[in-house]
């Protein structure tokens, strides 16, 4: 095996610092997979590459670490189109590591153009040419991976993976330079400074491209007076502070949404405050000036009209206001607005009626219990559908690394196989999984790989027994429901085949199974089954209906 290219691929990636390889093998990646684990790369085997994908996606996301995703040619590939899909619009560092048919194969049962098809969903296709060029090519991949943040489609012809290894080839491979972060123009960080001098409000919304400056934002914060906000894929990024207000946008609850409404300065450091972060723009207020930070100019402006967009780094930019700005000045904090985010900043905090029935618990009842009963020390993944807004907003999380939010291509099913990513990333601390019933179906053959990996996994489904957001956007205009609603299935029953253990909650009461199992050894998962009142639509859902 290592005297061929599949062999020298596998070194070389392990030698760049691959942490963690998942996929599903099959006779195109065998030889290639291989290599990677015999070079120390731990591998998982996911039930489904779709799973796969999703899997490595969330572990790169979850550790800061380049993962791989490994497929068999063709069909493999089309497998896990979706998980692909995600990561590169979530510009995920990872590679994926593929198969691919012969060159003089064209009547292959395997064959389609994977380069296409890589780039049809924004990921960027590389191939290993030869033997004589194979370490270049990798190197290139993991450089446009790492150092790009993108999701790399690398294909491995049959052909040439059989071809011998060539003499002289470098051992260990030297590791990929990284770049220095871009620093911002000295004309911009002034501007912005003013912008700050002058701001009464000032509001910070912290996204994926801040996820790594926490500290410097929240010194900065302190200084300008403002108060601090994320997207939903960098919560958690201020957990702790005073002046806090989590997730902006339809996860908001109604005080965070009045005061990011209420700012006369709202800067986004690398977020690009789409639809879904400003509430369609709602959150920005008539007369609020508005500043991007990001590295890349087609961020800025992209969303929406900007007053100053700064290109640089996020901790760079910071920094060097830092430098900039004088003496720190109130802002937006005081006593007032600290005792409103402390009363009411969170949805745990609103006061909402219940909903319950003998036979069904509210799911708001069922978040702040649930936020009440799990250990503190937890990373949550996050599944697509009407109730992903109740772990979102409910269930807090200690930092940015304990929320793994794979929703950039909006696909329902993803949320198992993004806990079982982040569980693996984050081992000390429990792993939870908000989902609906919908998308625990289209995921269950993963349950296999939560047992077989002893993870002590929690799922929560909040079991409708339908496709909630389409019953909800389409019912109450008197449109057929029938297509996506469903019989009422015994979830909890169906993961205990699997191993799991697990229990149907209908009432607060039922809780205390969930109870039994925390106070236990919890050497296996544990599968909660909570059938939902009827909430008439999530409010974060009409939020976003608003728009259409």
């Amino acid at each position: 095996m290592d005297g061929t290219v599949a062999g020298l691929v596998g070194r070389v990636l392990a030698q760049l610092g691959v942490a963690r390889a998942f996929g599903v093998v099959g006779s195109g990646n065998f030889a290639v997979t291989n290599a990677l684990v015999a070079h120390g790369v731990p591998f998982t085997a996911a039930r489904h590459e779709g799973g796969a994908a999703t899997m490595a996606d969330a572990y790169a996301r979850t550790s800061g670490q380049l993962a791989v995703v490994t497929t068999h040619q063709g069909c493999g590939l089309t497998n896990a189109v979706t998980g692909i899909a995600e990561a590169a619009k979530s510009r995920t560092p990872l590679i994926v590591l593929t198969a691919d048919t012969a060159g003089p194969a064209v009547r292959s049962n395997f064959r389609i153009d994977q380069d296409a098809l890589a780039r049809s969903v924004g990921a960027v296709p590389e191939r290993v040419h030869s033997a004589h060029s194979a370490v270049a090519d990798v190197v290139r991949a993991v450089r446009t991976a790492r150092n790009e943040r993108r999701t790399v489609v690398l294909n491995l012809p049959l052909d040439v993976q059989a071809q011998p290894a060539p003499d002289g080839t470098p051992d260990p491979v030297p590791p990929v330079p990284q770049p220095h972060p871009v620093r911002p123009g000295r004309r911009a960080v002034a501007e912005l400074a003013a912008l700050l001098r002058a701001a009464e409000r000032p509001v910070f919304v912290a996204g994926r491209g801040a996820r790594s400056a926490g500290p410097v934002l929240r010194e900065l914060g302190e200084r300008t007076g403002a108060l601090l906000a994320t997207s939903a894929v960098a919560n958690g990024l201020f957990h702790g502070e005073e002046f806090d207000l989590g997730i902006s946008g339809g996860f908001s609850s109604p005080t965070t949404a009045d005061l990011v409404r209420g700012a006369d300065l709202i800067v986004g450091w690398g977020c690009t405050l789409n639809m879904w972060t400003m509430r369609h723009g709602t959150l920005i207020g008539d007369d609020a000036r508005v500043v991007q930070v990001d590295v890349e100019d087609a961020a800025l402006g992209a969303n929406r009209p900007i007053d100053l967009g700064v290109l640089g780094d996020v901790a760079e930019t910071a920094s060097a206001l830092l430098e900039e700005l004088g003496e720190p000045v109130r802002g937006y904090r005081s006593p007032e607005v600290a005792d409103r985010i402390a009363r009411e900043g969170r949805w745990a905090d609103v006061e909402t009626p219940d909903l319950s029935t003998a036979t069904a618990i509210d799911p708001r009842v069922l978040s702040r219990e649930l936020d009440r009963r799990l250990p503190a020390e937890r990373v949550v993944a996050i599944d697509s559908g009407n109730f992903m807004g109740y772990p979102s907003a409910y269930l807090t999380v200690p930092d940015e690394r304990g929320f793994c939010f794979t929703q950039a291509f909006q696909s329902v099913g993803l949320g198992l196989a993004t806990a079982i990513g982040a569980a693996l990333a984050q081992p000390g601390r429990l792993p939870v999984l908000g989902t609906g019933d919908g998308g625990l179906l289209m995921a269950a053959a993963e349950l296999e790989t939560v047992v077989r990996l002893g993870l002590p996994l929690v799922v929560v489904v909040y079991d409708d027994a339908a496709y909630g957001a389409e019953v909800h956007h389409f019912g109450p205009s008197g449109a057929d429901t029938s297509t996506v609603t469903f019989p009422d299935t015994d979830l909890a029953a169906a993961a205990r085949g699997y191993g799991f253990d697990g229990a149907v909650v209908r009432t607060v009461a039922d809780l205390d199974a969930l109870d039994a199992w925390l106070a236990g050894p919890r050497s296996g998962p544990f599968l909660i089954d909570a059938k939902i009142a009827d909430d008439g639509g999530s409010w974060w859902l009409a939020e976003a209906f608003k728009g259409h």
